[in-house]
């Protein structure tokens, strides 16, 4: 998927299976052009008073930005961007950010500071993960990008990251259940965060009940990188899903246990296969964000894409040239991780960091007022 100007937000799709709510005329993405999100769950209303938000992700694969204002219940998002960049290709080998995938990111940073200007943006996080955490010119890096694009970007650590993915996600935990074991498959690192039940708020999303987290130090592009994301027999497959589950294992020995939870994930991998299930002409968020998948079918999916080949996953319209060397890489660490925390149900998040830093800005605003949960 290239440039991207869709809706997203926090309030969740139908809990219908996803099948069925592929049912229907509606195809193509949306752009919140002419589609304003509203997000938060609840009462979207109209925009409060306050700053114009954006939230920026400089991460290993990815270039996103979302650009929002405030609402009784959530925010509405105003302008979106994503680009995959690959920021962080060749990092396993050289340990340095190339001169080619700088002038990537150069370029679609450009794209997001000249949006930001033209929503008259007077609030923003702009934020960078694992590749320029790793790479020793990183620092190197934000200077150039200070002096040549005119934006200032903060390399946060990964325990924020986990946060931030938590904060993003709590609207999809299923309130029935006991908690969720929440995964962000990145580029560069990946994520695990056990929660417990998040209590609703009188106003705005709910906080992220946080009783354990890990960050992994693999991701898609670094995984692939080093076993191969072309070609992937089963035994590539099965090393991948080993190198993965030492840190899975460790996290599920001291947080195990998976009586009333269920998975929830946010990442390109789990967004592919809900669309490669769906068998969608074009990739559209509204069919996939907050879909639920039994572990029967992500375990089909998977064996589909196992099965598809490197020019059958090039010619599916959810996966094409840009995922179709990563994606097994990534269903690698997903399996890694329905192994360690087995449960029958997964929700699939469309949403994630850049949604997280919304709604810390906002709560830090107070434009919710006091966050504080109802009365019971």
């Amino acid at each position: 998927m290239d440039d991207e100007a869709r809706a997203t937000g926090l309030a969740p799709a139908s809990d219908r299976d996803p099948k069925e709510q592929s049912k229907g005329p509606r195809r193509g993405r949306r752009s919140p052009y002419r589609h304003p999100r509203h997000d938060g769950g609840g009462q979207g209303g109209l925009d409060v008073s306050g700053p114009t938000y954006a939230a920026l992700d400089l991460g290993t694969n990815n270039c996103r930005l979302l650009v929002a204002r405030a609402t009784r219940d959530g925010f509405r998002v105003i302008d979106a961007f994503s680009r995959i960049i690959r920021l962080g290709e060749g990092i396993t080998s050289s340990g340095l950010l190339s001169e080619a995938a700088i002038l990537r990111a150069v370029d679609a940073l450009r794209v997001c500071r000249a949006k930001m200007r033209n929503r008259g943006v007077t609030r923003s996080r702009l934020i960078a993960t694992e590749a320029c955490r790793a790479a020793g010119n990183g620092l190197q890096f934000l200077e150039r990008i200070r002096n040549e694009v005119g934006i200032e970007l903060d390399i946060v650590d990964r325990e924020t990251e986990a946060r931030l993915a938590a904060t993003g996600c709590t609207p999809l935990v299923d309130p029935a259940s006991e908690g969720v074991i929440l995964f962000d498959i990145g580029g560069g690192s990946s994520e695990l965060v056990r929660l417990g039940r998040c209590a609703p708020m009188q106003h705005g999303p709910p906080h992220p009940e946080i009783e354990g987290w890990i960050s992994m130090p693999i991701g898609v592009v670094t995984l692939a990188e080093r076993h191969g994301g072309v070609t992937v027999s089963r035994e590539s497959f099965e090393a991948m899903i080993a190198e993965v589950a030492v840190y899975v294992d460790r996290f599920a020995a001291a947080h195990g246990g998976t009586a009333g939870l269920h998975l929830l994930g946010t990442s390109g991998t789990v967004t592919t296969i809900v669309g490669v299930y769906l068998d969608l002409p074009r990739y559209e968020r509204r069919r996939v964000d907050g879909c639920w998948m039994t572990d029967t079918q992500v375990t089909g999916v998977v064996e589909q894409l196992l099965a598809m080949g490197y020019e059958g996953r090039v010619a599916n319209p959810c996966i094409g040239a840009e995922r179709a060397d990563l994606v097994l890489a990534g269903c690698a660490i997903l399996e890694a991780i329905r192994r360690a925390f087995p449960c029958e149900r997964l929700r699939v998040a469309d949403r994630g960091l850049r949604e997280g830093m919304l709604v810390q800005m906002m709560r830090e605003d107070g434009v919710w007022g006091h966050a504080v949960a109802p009365a019971p």
